[in-house]
């Protein structure tokens, strides 16, 4: 299925951008590409490669963050409603992540209302 691969190759990229190691080769990159400024003249030619290149890394890397921050969303929100079930605590919250904004400001104005559940 295309969905599992995405979530599979976005959890991958996610995983591996945020290594200390991808860190220092960008670094490195950079460093290069300013110090080859000189070689090139500062041509618009060597700095179109620098913002197509960034410009494109950065676009693939929104989806593959928010595909992350979705899936860790949906873990923490089932994970809650869990531990609602396995408590004696307000079974109507569970799922109210899919309510409208308005609805959890009326629960949350109504529960401040009543005070703490017991």
């Amino acid at each position: 299925m295309p969905a599992d691969n995405f979530s599979g190759i976005a959890d991958y990229v996610a995983r591996a951008a945020g290594r200390p190691s991808v860190f220092l080769v960008v670094v490195i990159s950079t460093i290069a590409w300013l110090l080859s400024g000189p070689v090139f003249g500062f041509s618009d030619g060597w700095q179109l490669v620098a913002n197509t290149v960034t410009s494109v890394i950065t676009f693939w890397m929104v989806f593959v963050i928010q595909n992350s921050q979705n899936r860790d969303s949906a873990a923490i929100q089932a994970k809650l409603d869990e531990l609602i079930r396995a408590t004696a605590s307000r079974q109507e919250l569970i799922g109210i992540e899919d309510l409208s904004e308005e609805q959890i400001e009326e629960i949350k104005s109504r529960h401040r209302q009543e005070g703490p559940h017991r």
